[in-house]
């Protein structure tokens, strides 16, 4: 058994993410990724969130999911581009500012954190963050490349991983159950196929893995997954996932 996978899964089923710390919602509309977003879901009760790591130009781990900063900042700069000292001058929204990867662990050391390293330069600083933050066992590494994948479960061996689209493709027609990761986090079609069925998650469960399932912001999709038998659903839409959660008897207030 990898190191991480009791202490991440040692919650009641299903597991709620807050993606990018419900980036929907209305506070928390242009600051993905921030502090105050994750406040904002912490505050609502989610103790999983979901982010996405880049590397800086002096190699510092900051959770930010796009390459180029225009979106979110005005700035048409890369993250690996700019100097981490740099981040301070660069605002989201009117006042959020991007976020190194350990500060958002420190910030919110009783969360359970699902990243999505979402280039190579990422995986060597974002690795390190967890070793001396000591947070192997909260966190599960994601990525769709699965060369990149493979490069994090080398370096980081014993850490939980998710599979990458190659190993879930590789599921969905039928071939062997990839080994390495206990984790699908899949969405409910891709290219038109369609990933997440009721076989799709008896498999995954017979060979004990967790399916979960991104980015579902409409309640009627949440409330089919979940009958379907997910184990945890990313969302934008927090609220909406708490609302349907409740009215299912399966949100679990933290302690």
């Amino acid at each position: 058994m990898l190191v991480g996978l009791a202490s991440y899964f040692d919650s009641t089923m299903p597991l709620p993410f807050a993606h990018r710390g419900g980036a929907k919602v209305a506070p928390n509309l242009g600051i993905e990724n921030s502090i105050a977003a994750f406040q904002h879901a912490y505050e609502l009760g989610y103790r999983y969130f979901e982010t996405d790591v880049r590397a800086t130009a002096d190699g510092v781990a900051v959770a930010c999911h796009d390459e180029r900063l225009d979106r979110l900042s005005g700035d048409p700069r890369a993250i690996a581009e700019i100097d981490s000292h740099e981040l301070e001058s660069l605002l989201l929204g009117s006042a959020e500012q991007i976020v190194a990867f350990d500060a958002l662990l420190e910030a919110f050391p009783d969360v359970y954190f699902n990243v999505d390293i979402k280039s190579d330069d990422a995986v060597a600083p974002t690795i390190a963050v967890l070793r001396e933050r000591e947070a192997v066992e909260k966190v599960c590494l994601a990525s769709f490349d699965h060369t990149r994948l493979a490069h994090v479960r080398k370096l980081g061996a014993g850490l939980l991983t998710s599979a990458s689209t190659r190993e879930a493709a590789r599921m969905v027609i039928g071939r062997e159950v990839p080994d390495a990761p206990l984790v699908f986090q899949v969405p409910v079609r891709h290219k038109g196929v369609k990933v997440v069925t009721r076989r799709f998650i008896d498999k995954a469960h017979s060979h004990g893995k967790h399916v979960h399932v991104w980015t579902i912001d409409d309640p009627g999709e949440m409330h089919r997954l979940l009958d379907l038998g997910v184990d945890g659903i990313i969302t934008d839409r927090t609220d909406h996932l708490k609302d349907v959660l409740i009215e299912r008897g399966q949100w679990k207030e933290p302690t």
